[in-house]
């Protein structure tokens, strides 16, 4: 699992993360026979309900891609390590000063270009995806340039001019380097292309993203019924890491206890669990690449009435952004739909309390195109998917965030995972 986004590379959530990399035990601390609490125990493996994407499903994804770069006037596209990467090859490459890529064309057959003492590793990976055995790959060694490489490939190709498309994550120094041997071509975004596939999801990755979604929720309603008073936000880590464990899969959330929660992505201080203090925890699973991204605010105890106002009122908001959206209206729409709704309960005006947009894009980045924000005139279409997460922040009190992520249909949209209903029985079903 990839624990880049939000708290897991941010000073927050760096104890946590070091948790994800140690043992399926989260409580070996306590000794190697320490008990497990019983609701992680009793958690069950969903892993045999994971089927991966298959090669043919990335063969129809470079199919829609190049229809995408005709309409988009775009001759060819760069690709190198990273999501989009693996979501067309299924190919996982480290980033480093040495360029690996995949160069789309809109018409011809793709090629790679590799360090040449790379090849035999970057063979066994694309004889995986899409190009089989047979793909082209052209090497270079360490006192030759790649970027000669993929001008000649292209000029065999026919396409010493024309637009070509980078991949947003790609380098500038790569981009450069290509626009100095081809300078005929002119480098363009490939984003109209990438995110244009990306985010419209098919059945089997919205599948994907259920399980991953039910499996952090399951986690998260463990970790709740196994909470002590006295323990820190690390001791709840753990338990969140242990409970997905349980169930077969990589996890884990960021934890922020009491005025901690007012802040978004949190605070790295020493936090410690007591009675009638709220808990705010956001995190994450991956499920064959796919992310889930959840949001659960508690309270260990009796809440007071102030919490609970605040709690209905986010409560509100996640829905009328949920009714607000369907497809043919404007992301912005959605992010409008709930910031007014806290305003109007005195919780504005506009950034106020609730600091940021209501959603964004998921699938196989935690955070990824398109965004519900404010600006954002992108038309919302069936099979999108985004997280529905509205929040009030009161500095120095505490905060309430309720995040669960929704999928379009034709209709309308509807969450991977219920609704939490209530702040003192967060994970009631009713």
């Amino acid at each position: 699992m990839k624990f880049s986004r939000r708290g897991f590379l941010q000073t927050a959530g760096i104890a946590t993360a070091v948790a994800l990399a140690q043992p399926a035990n989260a409580f070996a601390a306590e000794g190697e026979d320490a008990k497990m609490p019983e609701p992680i125990a009793r958690l069950k493996s969903r892993r045999a309900e994971a089927q991966p994407i298959t090669t043919k499903e990335r063969e129809q994804r470079i199919e829609r891609a190049r229809e995408l770069m005709a309409a988009n006037k775009i001759d060819a596209i760069m690709i190198t390590g990273g999501t989009s990467l693996v979501y067309f090859t299924n190919i996982h490459w480290w980033m480093s000063e040495r360029l690996f890529a995949i160069i789309l064309p809109v018409k011809g057959n793709p090629f790679y270009v590799c360090p040449a003492f790379e090849e035999d590793r970057a063979r066994e990976q694309i004889a995986g995806g899409p190009g089989g055995n047979n793909a082209e790959v052209r090497t270079w060694h360490e006192d030759e340039s790649p970027y000669q490489r993929i001008a000649e490939g292209l000029k065999d190709r026919k396409l010493s001019s024309g637009n070509m498309g980078m991949e947003e994550t790609v380098r500038y120094v790569f981009s450069e380097g290509l626009s100095k041997a081809a300078p005929g071509l002119r480098m363009v975004s490939a984003t109209p292309v990438t995110a244009g596939c990306r985010m419209i999801k098919s059945a089997h990755e919205l599948q994907l993203m259920k399980l991953a979604n039910e499996v952090t929720l399951a986690a998260y309603e463990a970790a709740y019924l196994s909470t002590k008073e006295g323990m820190t936000q690390h001791d709840f880590g753990d338990m969140v890491q242990a409970a997905h464990a349980r169930q077969g899969f990589q996890g884990g959330a960021s934890i922020q206890i009491g005025d901690n929660s007012a802040l978004p992505h949190g605070s790295a201080k020493p936090q410690v669990i007591r009675e009638g203090t709220i808990l705010l925890m956001d995190g994450s699973c991956t499920v064959e690449g796919y992310e889930s991204d959840i949001s659960r605010t508690v309270v260990l105890g009796k809440p007071t009435d102030k919490m609970k106002q605040v709690f209905e009122i986010v409560h509100k908001a996640q829905s009328a952004a949920l009714a607000a959206a369907r497809p043919g209206v404007q992301c912005q729409s959605v992010d409008a739909a709930a910031r007014k709704v806290i305003s109007d309960a005195g919780y504005g005006p506009d950034y106020k309390y609730f600091t940021h947009r209501v959603g964004h894009g998921i699938g196989m980045d935690g955070h990824e195109w398109p965004y519900l924000v404010r600006g954002n005139t992108q038309i919302i279409a069936p099979n999108m998917t985004f997280s529905d997460e509205p929040g009030i922040y009161i500095r120095g009190e505490f905060g309430v965030r309720l995040e669960d992520d929704m999928y379009i249909t034709e209709k309308g949209a509807e969450l991977f995972t219920p609704q939490s209903l209530d702040l003192e029985k967060p994970f009631d079903r009713r």
